[in-house]
């Protein structure tokens, strides 16, 4: 029973929609419509096809026989002066040939509100991507009744129907194609059906929403809203999650091509397993056991080698109980793949391989995206170490006259002395620049003050660098660092200098960039360099200073492996929340033997932003996680904004 008919409590009651003047017309419009043609929300639509599948409006458009007609009549109206009609007998040859592949059945959404003309009126229809134009004349159309699925005998009833139709409306219509003098496809409707009403007005069409948080929210109008929108910036709404699908569907390819098999693997795990971060906690009432929403697939993955999987794959749904940030979301999306036989070298090849085909066949064959501004560079990779890259792009000049990076982070202290540094700056900058970005102003007068804030601090700054670093690592100022053993010593120097790379670097790295030599203690499923005890087999995919994946060569000794899960519980055990706990089931399938392996996480939401130009995760996620709406005159509780940090 709809809205119009229903006896019990109806949606505007509930609160769930409001009654504003244009809703409560539509309704009236709902209910005479009810009076015509019986069932206003029928069960189906059999589309024709004229086109060799569904006559969908895009297929139509896209079918090449047409598009040649429609072609040749726009190319005799350029010829033609202002005012000019086309020629009748070209114009009427081409209708014909239209008109030869029969009847077309088209289905969509009122694109316009309808605009009567006395006893004909012209509207166009949207299937969500393109709009084809529908031409009714009172003397020819008729209606079906949704009741019985004939057409009704009342001459006037189509005419009648049609002037209750409301912007935004679904019908259905037959007829045949035809050319009109300004060249547009059309169908001159023979046979009208209504199919479903709009209760609530269309979104206005030039601007769509503006409200980024309503986009998010209300996800389903801001799809109608893009696509009845005139003019764009940019991708359409629609256009971003195609871009999307496109994406991991090239992937896929590239995968299923190589060898690759594609499996599941639990969402729900006993463990919180495989990856630094904070997890979903839930409770399993039948097994009475705790169990964590998966933060990554990787161990059970490593399990499926472990069991001769030499090439695997999936493509996973995340979930992360930490804050939001235009790059973070509690849920996300990660292709995981792991091939066995291969090191981290190999990986980095196969995936730049990957990205380079993916990306062109989402871009429809470019590897040059414009992000905000900037131009990334899909054709070309670049691989510095961590250290290299701070050296590189270390931006306070050298000190005792010695250069920061590379070999000057293996000594701990300097590690400290640099990091702590960096931290006294960061903070100076933010006390010293805040008015300026407040007010805007230009980034030149932005590196002026830094220049004098550079030129007032840095000395002492650096001269107090390593009991700075105390706030780092959470130790008291008096603590003597000769107390610490030979292993936290590694562990805090790895944490210093990632600190330092987050810092400097990650930020000022544009094109596609491999950053490699991670410290092995902050790497505790990967193999060590066989130069380096120190440094892992490992790299991270840097790409407009995100990062966007993370592999390496999987570390496949049990008894190693199981004295990082003991390194990493005593860093929990010492308040890291984040360290991983021990997983004894994947130490015993790892003492079954697993062979030489590399394995890589790719961060889709995050390359899909970099390949449509947007500068929140939650643009490209269909429904992304909101705060609960606020009903009227309820306020906000502290911490509640919806801002991203």
């Amino acid at each position: 029973m709809s809205i119009a008919n229903t006896q019990t409590e109806t949606i505007i009651q509930a609160g769930i929609i409001d009654a504003g003047d244009q809703v409560q017309v539509r309704i009236e419009h709902l209910k005479a419509l009810e009076k015509l043609i019986g069932n206003s929300y029928p069960n189906k639509f059999e589309r024709s096809q004229i086109t060799g599948a569904e006559d969908t409006i895009s297929n139509i458009l896209a079918f090449a026989p047409i598009v040649e007609v429609v072609k040749e009549i726009k190319a005799h109206i350029e010829t033609l002066n202002e005012g000019e009609r086309p020629n009748p007998e070209l114009k009427e040859s081409l209708n014909l040939k239209l008109k030869a592949f029969g009847n077309v059945r088209v289905s969509g959404r009122l694109a316009v509100p309808p605009r009567v003309m006395g006893k004909a009126a012209f509207v166009h229809l949207s299937d969500g991507k393109n709009r084809l134009q529908i031409y009714v004349r009172k003397q020819d159309a008729h209606v079906i009744s949704n009741d019985n699925l004939q057409p009704i005998e009342d001459e006037n009833a189509a005419w009648d129907v049609f002037k209750l139709l409301d912007h935004g409306d679904f019908i259905g219509a037959e007829g045949f194609l035809f050319l009109t003098n300004t060249g547009e496809l059309s169908v001159h409707v023979e046979t009208l059906q209504f199919l479903s009403k709009s209760l609530l007005p269309m979104p206005d069409k030039l601007h769509g929403i503006a409200d980024p948080e309503l986009r998010r929210r209300f996800r389903y109008a801001d799809l109608i809203a893009s696509s009845l929108q005139v003019e764009h910036e940019g991708l359409t709404t629609r256009e971003v999650f195609e871009r999307r699908a496109k994406l991991i569907s090239g992937m896929r390819r590239f995968l299923d091509d190589a060898g690759y098999i594609e499996v599941e693997t639990p969402m729900l795990t006993p463990k919180a397993t495989g990856a630094a971060a904070t997890p979903f906690e839930t409770h399993h009432k039948a097994l009475a056991i705790p169990l964590y929403a998966r933060i990554a697939p990787e161990l059970y993955l490593k399990r499926l080698t472990v069991g001769g999987f030499e090439k695997v794959y999936e493509l996973n749904r995340n979930f992360r109980n930490e804050g939001l940030s235009h790059k973070h979301n509690p849920e996300f999306t990660m292709l995981e793949f792991y091939c066995a036989y291969m090191d981290v070298n190999g990986m980095m090849d196969f995936a730049e391989a990957m990205l380079k085909e993916s990306v062109n066949k989402a871009t429809g064959g470019s590897l040059a995206v414009n992000y905000d501004g900037k131009e990334i560079d899909f054709s070309k990779f670049e691989r510095i170490s961590m250290k290299e890259a701070i050296a590189k792009y270390w931006q306070f000049g050298s000190f005792e006259d010695e250069e920061i990076g590379g070999e000057s982070l293996d000594d701990f202290e300097k590690s400290l002395q640099v990091a702590g540094f960096v931290w006294r700056m960061w903070a100076i900058y933010s006390d010293g620049l805040n008015h300026l970005r407040a007010t805007n102003a230009s980034p030149e007068a932005i590196e002026v003050k830094k220049s004098e804030l550079n030129n007032q601090y840095k000395e002492n700054a650096w001269k107090n660098g390593k009991s700075n670093a105390f706030h780092l690592i959470n130790l008291p100022p008096d603590f003597n660092l000769n107390n610490l053993t030979t292993l936290q010593k590694e562990n805090i120097k790895a944490k210093m200098i990632t600190y330092v790379f987050e810092e400097i670097v990650e930020s000022q790295i544009i094109n596609p960039t491999f950053i490699i030599d991670y410290p092995k203690s902050i790497s505790p499923l990967s193999k060590a360099s066989p130069e380096n005890p120190n440094i892992a087999e490992r790299f991270e995919l840097f790409i407009n200073g995100m990062e966007v994946a993370n592999g390496f060569s999987e570390l496949n000794d049990p008894q190693e492996q199981f004295e990082r899960f003991v390194d990493q519980v005593k860093e929990r055990e010492g308040g890291d929340a984040e360290a991983m706990v021990l997983d004894e089931d994947y130490i015993r399938a790892l003492a079954y033997g697993m062979p030489p392996a590399a394995g890589i996480g790719i961060g889709i939401d995050r390359l899909v932003m970099l390949l449509t130009n947007k500068h929140s995760i939650r643009d490209v996620i269909l429904f992304p996680h909101m705060r609960p709406e606020k009903k009227e005159g309820e306020k906000a509780g502290e911490g509640e904004s919806e801002t991203e940090s």
